[in-house]
């Protein structure tokens, strides 16, 4: 191994095997970042890890779930024992469920948040603990980031449980930030606004999507890339005194008030 490989720092991405995960993980690996994409899919692993590979960079191919934390624990252990040390994770594991409030069941309720808030919060815990134990580096152990959503700051009709996930999502990442940052861990998210994915397509060519367009002031969707620009920032060495943050991508989205 030479001396550049052993210093390439490592990026773990939970949720990292399709949509915006996926792209991001597929980013960092671009800029010469060892990555780990894990999901529970195995074929996912498998794809994005030949993908990852074809960037000149190393990874592993190991299943995940946020919904499990021995998973997680088994993940961790094996990027440690892989690399040596985990310097970044990035938590863009996610679901949805559009239906009217009242009829959302407890069960549902419950996924979601297991699923958006819980899993952020163990994925956290679980490589958050090998960070803070990590030698500094630039002053630094670790950085999170967090995906949140529009919805972590306004809501949107009949998805109730994801907002209220993304929103603790929000409080979560400003929590960690506070108390982890003075032992150099930094705590960040980025909020997209609409990017096209195999989460939201159904919305996309739908009333829906045209309503989101049009609060848009950019007048369209995003692209993989200008979120992914993000996610290079808030992993980079040079970004030592960013903490706390929810950065929003969405072409002015949250900024509208009357577009026409």
């Amino acid at each position: 191994m030479t001396q550049t490989e052993q210093n390439r720092r490592c990026a773990v991405v939970l949720g990292g095997t399709s949509g915006l995960g996926e792209a991001i993980a597929l980013g960092l690996a671009r800029t010469g970042l060892n990555v780990v994409a894990a999901s529970r899919s195995e074929d996912g692993v498998r794809k994005t890890a030949d993908a990852i590979e074809s960037a000149g960079v190393r990874t592993l191919r190991a299943t995940a779930d946020v919904a499990d934390r021995a998973s997680l624990q088994r993940l961790r252990e094996q990027v440690q024992a892989a690399f040596g040390r985990i310097d970044i994770l990035v938590n863009a594991a996610g679901m949805t469920k559009r239906e009217p409030t009242l009829d959302v069941s407890e069960e549902t309720w419950n996924r979601i948040l297991d699923v958006n808030l819980t899993g952020t919060l163990r994925g956290c815990q679980v490589f958050g603990e090998s960070m803070l134990e990590n030698p500094e580096r630039n002053g630094i152990r670790g950085r999170i980031i967090n995906i949140a959503s529009l919805s972590t700051f306004v809501a949107f009709t009949e998805v109730t449980a994801y907002c209220c996930s993304k929103a603790a999502v929000g409080a979560l990442t400003r929590s960690l930030a506070v108390e982890w940052s003075p032992h150099g861990v930094l705590v960040n998210a980025i909020a997209p606004g609409v990017f096209p994915t195999a989460l939201n397509s159904k919305i996309i060519d739908s009333p829906r999507g045209q309503e989101l367009q049009l609060r848009t002031p950019m007048a369209r969707f995003g692209r993989a890339e200008e979120l992914v620009s993000t996610a290079v920032y808030l992993a980079s060495e040079d970004t030592t005194y960013t903490t706390g943050q929810i950065i929003t991508v969405d072409g002015g989205m949250l900024s509208s008030g009357v577009n026409q």
